[in-house]
């Protein structure tokens, strides 16, 4: 079974090595940090210039891999051997290939570490060389965060710190920088340079470092339609407007679509206490009483309407049976789900 890059990277950092690694995946983040981890830390910098060996792909073969992953290390107790951008092996999905890959996997050179950082495919689980990368080596799937996740992503990754950040901070990024693994860290770091006699990251410094509107995002728009705060709702579009790049229109969608499928199930629950709810929605507790209120303003029958108006914007501004602009459909949008 493989295993998460969290327990990969907590062993990394206690200096447990495994003699292979195969990291694969859609989400290039966790591939990263763990190759980075290895050849940073696996070997001091006097043992690297004998000991360690970094590849492409492109450039390889699984027999040239091999014989880097054979040699004996020189003053030093360990030999590394890092491919970068493994799925580009030049012979990899040949037979052959993986024959003489799988016969090293089970006897493998005990004093290498060899690292395959093969981002955005993953290898077919039927075959045999990936059943016997799963038993013999340490194989990592890494995988996209979903969208509802992200917060909680957020929350610990900044807690990894020894630094805390606010639910509201935590969804604003979310919403505004999506599930791009890489660019949340870097601007989670940005944050953290800025924190100065603070160790608690707060929406104003999100706004204020992340250079994210403060009245005018994503976040503000789902509150003010958690109101049905008409005015605001309106403004906020206007703004989205006149800056069309930084605001395109299709996260918005799936931000909305995420909020009130939830408040589909607030309706549908049996048991409307706070911590069932957040537990049932599997969102943070503090954001619990948005969905309450939401609820309340929106009833079931709506919150259906609601939901097919979405799928219709979502359609439209995918050109499908629509010429309208992404402006034109917002505003729409809009105007339905309050009224």
């Amino acid at each position: 079974m493989p295993q998460s890059p969290d327990a990969v990277i907590k062993n990394l950092k206690s200096r447990s090595f495994a003699p292979v690694y195969f990291l694969q995946g859609d989400e290039p983040f966790y591939i990263d940090l763990i190759t980075d981890l290895i050849e940073k830390h696996a070997l001091s910098e006097s043992e690297k210039s004998f000991n360690q060996t970094i590849c492409y792909g492109k450039d390889i073969t699984v027999g040239g891999v091999l014989n880097n992953a054979r040699r004996f290390p020189m003053m030093s107790e360990k030999t590394v051997v890092i491919v970068k951008e493994a799925q580009e092996i030049l012979d990899l999905g040949k037979e052959e290939a993986q024959n003489m890959l799988e016969k090293y996997i089970m006897q493998p050179l005990v004093t290498t570490i060899l690292v395959f950082a093969h981002k955005n495919k993953t290898l077919d689980g039927r075959k045999s060389i990936t059943k016997t990368i799963d038993k013999q080596a340490i194989l990592v799937d890494s995988k996209k965060i979903y969208d509802n996740k992200l917060p909680d992503w957020i929350i610990n990754y900044v807690k990894e710190k020894q630094l805390s950040i606010q639910p509201d901070a935590a969804q604003i990024l979310a919403n505004n920088i999506g599930n791009d693994l890489s660019r949340l860290s870097n601007e989670i770091e940005k944050l953290c340079l800025n924190l100065k006699d603070t160790k608690s990251i707060t929406a104003d410094l999100v706004q204020k470092y992340i250079g994210i509107s403060k009245e005018y995002n994503t976040f503000e728009l789902q509150k003010a339609l958690i109101q049905k705060n008409a005015l605001k709702a309106n403004e906020i579009i206007l703004y989205f407007e006149s800056n069309p790049k930084q605001n395109p229109i299709i996260p918005i969608i799936a931000i909305l679509f995420n909020f009130f499928s939830k408040v589909m199930l607030v309706h549908q629950a049996f048991d409307k206490s706070d911590s069932f709810l957040a537990k049932a929605l599997g969102v943070n507790p503090f954001f619990v009483k948005d969905y309450t209120i939401a609820a309340k303003n929106y009833n079931l029958h709506k919150i259906i309407n609601i939901i097919n108006y979405l799928s219709e914007a979502d359609l439209q501004s995918k050109g499908i049976d629509s010429v309208k602009s992404e402006s034109e459909i917002l505003k729409e949008l809009i105007f339905k789900i309050i009224h």
